[in-house]
Formats: C-alpha cells, structure tokens, sequence
C-alpha cells in the first residue's frame, strides 16, 4: 500500500532554504534531485540585494525537474529577514502561478521562511532540520520563535543526525531521524580515479578535507599539523565563509582550493592519504552530522575527527579521534603508519556502514511519510468539508 501511495500521488515540493543550491552539494540538493524523480520542485532562496530596481524573481533549472528561484530586492537585510517579509510577500502571486494547480508540499529548511510557506498554503509542511541554526554566528534573534512556530504547525519534523533527534523528539509528535548518508558510487571513483590537477604535483603525504571552511573549524588544528610535519601536505577544498580569510592559517604546506564542484571531489580523494575532519567543540557543531564522514569511508581512506557526538558515538571505532591540536596530530600519525591488517579491519567496517544506508534510500523513506501525511490531510479536509 505504501508503495501505491507513493507512486499514486501528485504534489510539487515547495522548499525554502537558507543554502543556495549551487553552494556546497549536500543534503538538499541529494534529496530533493531524487526527489524530483517524482515531485517537480520549486528551491526558494534567501534574497540577494540589489538596490537598482525591484524585487524580481530570478529562476533557473540546475537539475532534472528542479527550478531555483532566486529573490532580488533592494532590501539590505540578510536571509528571510523580517524586513524582506513584505517585498517577498509581493512576490508570492508570480510563484503561484508559476506552480500551478495540484497538491503542495512546503519544504522547510530554516523557520525564517515559516511566513512565506504559510502564505501559500500548503497541504502538508515538512522541516527537515539539518542543523541547529539558532547556534551559528549571526543567527537570527527571532529564530528560535519562529522554530516553535513551525514546530506547532508542521505535519512532519527530519532531523539531519541522532543528536538533532534527541533535541527536538520531544518538541513534535511526528520527528524522525535520517542521518546524513552517502552517494557511495559516486565517491568509490576515488579508489581507481586519476589525481586532481590542483594537487598531483604535491609530495605524499597528504592530508584533506572538503566542506565549508567557517566558525566550525579548529584552525588550531590545522595550523599544528602543518607545523609539526612540515613533510606533509595538508590540501582545504572549499569555501571560506562567515570568517576573515586572513584568520586562516597560511604555511607553504597548506593548499586552499577554494569551492570546486561535487564532480571533481573523488579525485581529490584520489590523491589523499588520509581525510580530515578538524571540527571545533563550540555551539556551532554540538549538533552538526558530517555528510563528508561516509563520502571519505566510500573512498576507503582512514579519517581522523575530533569527536563530535554523531561521529564518535556510531562510528569511534572506525574514526581516529584527537580532540586538541597535538591529540589530533598523534592520531594522524597513529593512521598513516597503521599496519594492513588494522587497515583492513577499518575499510571492512566502512563497507558494513555503507552497505546500510544511501541517499537514494533516505529519499524514498522521507517519500513514503510524506505520502501518508499528505493522505491524512486529505482526509482530514474531507472531513471537516
């Protein structure tokens, strides 16, 4: 029956998200580009500023059946902002006819968006949380209000890792937890793929990390392995943001990449000897969940990680761990002269993990509880018709 749900019913995701869809490839784009299989999507992002004219829609087509749309408005207020609020709203007729007839499924994932999918009326309101943004620097004063306000009126609440579930189980009668998970394929190019360019001619070892290079970062971390191994070489793919570029540590054995796209990060992998994740203990990653830690085990390198709860509790015999900078560094140099057979017992349990879990997966769970919420609102306007 679930499966005939599914598949039998019609509706357009409507998502609201604080991430731009061509920022760094994770968790929304991996669900709603599967998703779209089935369901065409409509990915509303934060406003840009633009003080030369109106606010206007700016839509694009990245991926199969997904249509980004982008606000501009002469508004210099960051995110959903309450001060955005009237100029996006003045906007919602054009999207609304761009959607059309049909069932209508607000997606959400920040709550600053709440007065916007409101407004359109949604059957069924999903906010999937993937991180606890009232956390981050500059986070909104009015979030966590606006959080409770969701909360009350959301038919569904996901939750990006088990941390994040045991914050909000108690907060929702209907949360679920789906961890981050994994495009193994896509990854497993790294173990016959050829270099990047932007590294191969860089001596062994190396050292990598791809992500977002922000407050969630010890750079104290970074600066001691590069310090104490100058030999190594330590290779940061990804942007830098929310932070002054000139706080990050700068040494001849310390490789900024910049932003480079999803395509290109299994060869990187390729040309590493050992996969990073440097993340302070701050309110910022008390409740983060890596969807780089099983992008690196599809690669089959050794990871070493601080331990941050929704990696040193599932997977701390996997995962070196080493929470100060010299801790961090003794346990890089525990993984890289590892012997094979200690090598052999973690790439079996990276499989195991793997074998468990997939985006495509994650994305039909979320469908099927998506249908039969979508069913019993159905049911319910019948009802009360």
């Amino acid at each position: 029956m679930d499966r005939e749900i599914r598949v039998a019913l019609r509706y357009r995701l409507v998502v609201f998200s604080h991430l731009r869809w061509d920022f760094v490839y994770q968790r929304p784009q991996h669900l709603l580009s599967r998703l779209a299989k089935r369901h065409p999507v409509a990915f509303i992002e934060e406003p840009v500023f633009d003080p030369t004219g109106p606010a206007r829609w700016e839509p694009s087509e990245p991926s199969p059946n997904v249509t980004v749309f982008r606000p501009y408005t002469p508004i210099d207020a960051p995110g959903f902002a309450e001060a955005q609020l009237p100029a996006l709203q003045a906007l919602l007729p054009e999207l609304e006819a761009t959607l059309g007839q049909g069932g209508r499924v607000a997606w959400l994932y920040t709550p600053m968006a709440l007065p916007l999918a409101r407004a359109l009326e949604p059957d069924v309101v999903v906010y999937d949380c993937m991180d606890e943004l009232s956390l981050f620097d500059g986070a909104p004063t009015s979030l966590l209000e606006r959080e409770t306000e969701l909360l009350e009126l959301a038919d569904l609440v996901f939750t990006g890792g088990p941390s994040l579930y045991r914050a909000k189980q108690h907060r929702h009668p209907h949360v679920h937890c789906f961890p981050s998970s994994v495009d193994a394929a896509h990854f497993r190019q790294a173990l016959t793929g050829a270099d990047a360019p932007e590294q191969c001619d860089l001596p062994r070892p190396r050292l990598g990390f791809f992500g977002v290079i922000d407050e969630r970062m010890d750079l104290a971390i970074i600066e001691a392995l590069a310090d104490e191994h100058p030999d190594w070489n330590i290779v940061l793919v990804g942007p830098i943001v929310k932070i002054d570029p000139a706080s990050v540590p700068r040494r001849p054995n310390i490789h900024y990449t910049g932003q480079r796209p999803y395509a290109a990060l299994p060869s990187f992998l390729a040309g590493w000897d050992l996969c990073l994740l440097p993340f302070a203990h701050n309110d910022a990653t008390r409740f983060i969940s890596p969807t780089k830690t099983l992008e690196y085990m599809a690669a089959e390198r050794p990871i070493v990680s601080t331990s941050i709860t929704d990696v040193a509790e599932p997977y701390g015999s996997i995962v070196y761990l080493g929470d100060t900078p010299a801790a961090f560094v003794r346990s890089c140099e525990c993984a890289l002269a590892a012997p094979p057979h200690e090598r052999r017992r973690r790439t079996t349990a990276m499989r195991d993990v793997l074998a468990g879990t997939s985006w495509d997966a994650t994305a039909a769970s979320l469908e099927r509880l998506v249908a039969k919420a979508f069913v019993a609102a159905e049911a319910s306007a019948e009802a009360s018709a």
